[in-house]
């Protein structure tokens, strides 16, 4: 149950080195940010594509989840396959496989094809994202150096990201939905041109695929991802959501008994040996579904009541990332000087009370008092959860589990985010039927619409709100010794 000396504590190069390990690291936080930004994206592109090839409500639905789908299912076997095979290859071979996919879609011609890229997209974020992290780790050392490169990993990441979102609305503005999926491409050349250069090769470790894992952990978590994926549009005891969710759920029961007995598996059961490790997973789990309500809500709601023009939407969300990028920074000190427990907590805290304040929202909001004050703490409780719970879940490493560490870290904030969406969609689904009910005959249809609109809105913040209390919940069982640990591991 105690934290594991490190072995994966190779120090930041002085003098050059660090200036090409800033490079490197600048890099990897690109990937990261690549593949954060690209759902968005694709999101904004969404009624382009659906009038150009002709996509029925299904099939956009099957653009979003054949990605997810193909992201959630390989994570875990991405993560080994970097310990293995070396991380920069497994990292290199995602790169470019998720460049090609945002190339070819670009140019699809039909929705059939469209879908078939967006599952390769997935393959190669499964094998980008967990080596991008993990070849964070394996570049800094335990202490200050790696939790600073965590900030900087963080911020590249969601500064990245706002960029993004902000062109992404100029171009649906101006021009046609295929620039808008082309963005990532030149960020991703960017990184097979410049990464060789930069990021140095881990050493393989010894060892071989356990393909019965392998097999059940990609089938678990795709039955999981699927079954969550139609609960944003079915209710919850319908066959297709329950199904999946069900088979999912059992085959990574089946995965963990097969790990158990495994002499080399998938994902070193050692990492769930720290108490502190696992309620940080949890936490990470289920702050994912409180940070979903700005992004899917309120940009269905400034169009709607504000009129916002998709452009307009964007630039009104970039307070988040304003704050979230600004407190990246000072988490890293915070956490030096309070532990990471005391972070969590705050930051949990920030996020129930940014989604109960956005859920008391009304159509003649004013952003200035009404909605950006909300967006302030919500960015700032999102690093506050997120910084030290990746530090925590990343710490006491071996040489050969930062990916399989790396790994698990990104499914579960797949996971997490596919159930808080889901969750949000239940509690407004079901907000939305009791606003029906409760109208007067003969009301208009234009405020019955709103009214029922904004029920369901408030009830998806308030849902979010009891997420990050969960995630406050799961922060009180993580020990407050942490602190200590890890003053003593930066001196």
């Amino acid at each position: 149950m105690s934290v594991h000396t490190s072995e994966l504590s190779a120090p930041a190069p002085p003098g050059r080195g660090a200036v090409r390990a800033g490079v490197a690291l600048g890099l990897l936080a690109g990937c990261n940010a690549m593949v954060l930004l690209d759902e968005s994206m694709v999101q904004i592109a969404l009624p382009g594509m659906s009038q150009d090839l002709g996509l029925t409500p299904v099939g956009l639905g099957w653009v979003i989840s054949a990605y997810l789908l193909a992201f959630g299912g390989l994570l875990l076997l991405g993560g080994r396959m970097g310990d293995l095979l070396g991380r920069r290859r497994v990292f290199l071979a995602g790169v470019a496989l998720f460049t090609v996919a945002a190339a070819l879609r670009g140019a699809a011609t039909s929705g059939d094809f469209l879908i078939v890229v967006r599952a390769l997209q997935g393959v190669g974020s499964a094998l980008a994202a967990p080596s991008a992290l993990a070849l964070v780790l394996s570049m800094f050392g335990e202490g200050a150096p790696r939790k600073r490169a965590i900030a900087v990993y963080t911020a590249v990441g969601a500064a990245s990201t706002a960029g993004g979102l902000l062109l992404a609305g100029m171009l649906s503005a101006v021009s046609s939905w295929r620039w808008v999926l082309l963005l990532n491409v030149p960020l991703g050349l960017l990184i097979l041109l410049l990464a060789p250069l930069v990021v140095e090769e881990t050493r393989p470790s010894r060892g071989r695929f356990d393909l019965p894992g392998a097999l059940m952990s990609t089938l678990g978590a795709v039955g999981l991802v699927l079954g969550l994926t139609r609960a944003a549009e079915h209710p919850w005891t319908d066959v297709t959501v329950a199904g999946p969710a069900a088979a999912g759920v059992a085959l990574l029961a089946v995965f963990i008994v097969i790990e158990r007995g495994a002499q080399q598996p998938i994902v070193v059961l050692r990492l769930f040996d720290d108490r502190n490790r696992i309620w940080a997973y949890v936490g990470t789990f289920a702050v994912q579904g409180a940070l979903i309500g700005t992004g899917f809500l309120l940009i269905q709601f400034f169009p709607q009541f504000a009129g916002y023009s998709p452009l307009l939407s964007a630039v009104a969300l970039t307070p988040v990332t304003a704050a979230m990028i600004s407190m990246s920074g000072a988490a890293v000190w915070l956490e030096r000087r309070f532990g990471p427990r005391k972070l969590l907590l705050t930051g949990a805290v920030l996020l129930i009370v940014s989604n109960l304040w956005l859920s008391r929202l009304t159509p003649d909001f004013g952003y200035g008092e009404d909605v950006l004050p909300a967006l302030l703490l919500f960015g700032c409780g999102m690093a506050l959860c997120v910084v030290p719970s990746t530090i925590l879940a990343t710490s006491g490493l071996h040489s050969d589990e930062a990916g399989a560490a790396s790994s698990v870290q990104n499914a579960l904030q797949t996971v997490g985010a596919s159930l808080g969406l889901a969750i949000l969609v239940t509690a407004g689904s079901n907000a939305s039927r009791g606003a029906e009910q409760a109208l007067p005959a003969g009301a208009p249809a234009e405020e019955a619409a709103g009214h029922v609109f904004m029920e369901s809105m408030s009830a998806g913040f308030v849902a979010g709100a009891g997420l990050a209390v969960a995630a406050f919940l799961a922060t009180l069982f993580i020990r407050p010794s942490g602190a200590a640990a890890a003053r003593t591991a930066d001196s």
